[in-house]
């Protein structure tokens, strides 16, 4: 399969490749590897997009920070319009230290705990998307307790395919995520009944990683019969907005999502069709505002051929970049400086973890050698938020670059800094 071009602001100059103005390679000289990199503009180009499509309408656009919660790259986005959608009571801390409004924060997720629903009351964030009815009572219960009422969206489970990989899929009956299609409307009449919530919308999300169209147009007319049957319902609800999820895939191997504006557009014109284009537009993107953004570095340690496989091994690990190990995800991987001396083979690029799901890459066509660096590409979504510290291993540094500008976003962690909250035996 041939490759396709470059992520946006990715370059090949003079054999070297450039992130924005500057050379990763000397990016990987400075500051070490495995490096995680970002590019600012990448992102904002990506955030731009969702911005054209929805220019006119009310809208909130919650970048769904399970993707990358980064401090710095939370704030490039904050500061650049985005509310953002958290999934846990951590989340949250992270969301207020980036500096955004309490009212522009969205709660997701399944299991959401009494302690993480106080705290979410009491700095008043802007929805609970809540995902089960045992959920719904007990958020009721926690907010009068308190003395607040509880802002929530209803999230339904269209039973729609969004065709994508099935750890991923979200919007199918059979997933764990959301109120079955059948029950939506009892469980409306529940919320309504609770004085200890406010009903203002309804949510929802079918996957990650989607590529079309149409699965979003199925779910969105599925939707839009729900919003019509819970507002006949006779019991005064008018639903504020319509929060439709994220999900937008990126470019990983010649995969060719829709551009967030032309997704928009379709969808707004069906949402016209149907007499709602006068509600609120919720949506939270991740992976296509940072996963084309970012770039994991890694050296090459050691060249390992052999009878069936040539193995190179490298120095980032499936606890750097968990996706190839948990998804089969397929990264692009390109070298820092293009070689003439060298024959190309085919190899397995492998890391020092101790398991054989440790791998980045299979069958990759490279002309390296011990020493040489090398890009992983599209890693900016759901791997630094995923990184882990098996077999001790720190976490990675991040730089976010802005033109020819580098900014150590976090440094390299240690082991001392893993140990850091043990308390070893006297």
């Amino acid at each position: 399969m041939p490759l396709s071009p470059l992520p946006a602001f990715l370059t090949q100059r003079h054999g070297e490749l450039h992130v924005e103005d500057l050379s990763l390679d000397s990016l990987a000289r400075a500051h070490g590897t495995p490096l995680f990199v970002y590019s600012q503009a990448a992102m904002l180009q990506a955030l731009g997009a969702y911005q054209r499509g929805l220019a006119g309408r009310s809208h909130l656009i919650c970048y769904a920070m399970k993707a990358n919660s980064s401090l710095a790259i939370l704030q490039t986005l904050v500061r650049a319009g985005c509310g953002l959608d958290i999934v846990s009571g951590g989340e949250l801390e992270r969301a207020l230290a980036a500096g955004c409004a309490p009212e522009r924060i969205i709660f997701s997720g399944v299991g959401k705990t009494r302690a993480e629903m106080r705290r979410a009351l009491d700095v008043g964030i802007g929805c609970f998307n809540v995902e089960s009815r045992a959920e719904l009572a007990v958020l009721d219960e926690v907010a009068r307790a308190v003395g607040r009422r509880a802002r929530v969206s209803v999230r339904v489970n269209p039973d729609v395919d969004a065709q994508t990989h099935p750890y991923i899929s979200t919007g199918l009956k059979d997933n764990k995520f959301g109120i079955a299609h059948d029950e939506v409307l009892d469980t409306y009449r529940q919320a309504a009944s609770c004085s200890g919530l406010e009903v203002v919308g309804i949510d929802c999300h079918i996957g990650s990683q989607i590529t079309q169209a149409a699965p979003y147009l199925d779910a969105l007319e599925r939707v839009l019969d729900l919003v019509a049957a819970i507002e006949g319902l006779g019991l005064g609800l008018r639903l504020h907005h319509i929060d439709f999820g994220g999900g937008l895939g990126i470019d990983y191997r010649g995969d060719t999502p829709p551009a967030a504006d032309a997704l928009w557009a379709q969808l707004l014109q069906r949402l016209d069709a149907r007499g709602f284009g006068d509600r609120q537009i919720l949506i939270e993107p991740g992976r296509s505002i940072v996963g084309n953004a970012g770039v994991c570095l890694t050296e090459v340690l050691y060249l390992k051929p052999g009878e069936h496989k040539n193995f190179l091994i490298v120095d980032a690990a499936m606890n750097d970049l968990p996706r190839p190990a948990m998804y089969q995800a397929y990264h692009r991987i390109e070298p820092l400086r293009a070689r003439a001396d060298t024959a190309p083979l085919t190899w397995d690029v492998v890391g020092p973890v101790c398991e054989s799901g440790d791998w980045l890459g299979r069958d990759r066509e490279l002309a390296v050698q011990a020493g040489d660096r090398l890009a992983v590409l599209s890693a900016g979504a759901y791997c630094m938020s995923m990184a882990s510290n098996y077999n001790t291993r720190g976490r990675a540094a991040e730089v976010l670059v802005d033109g020819a500008r580098a900014t150590v976003i976090r440094q390299r962690e240690t082991a001392a800094d893993q140990m850091r909250l043990e308390t070893p035996l006297p």
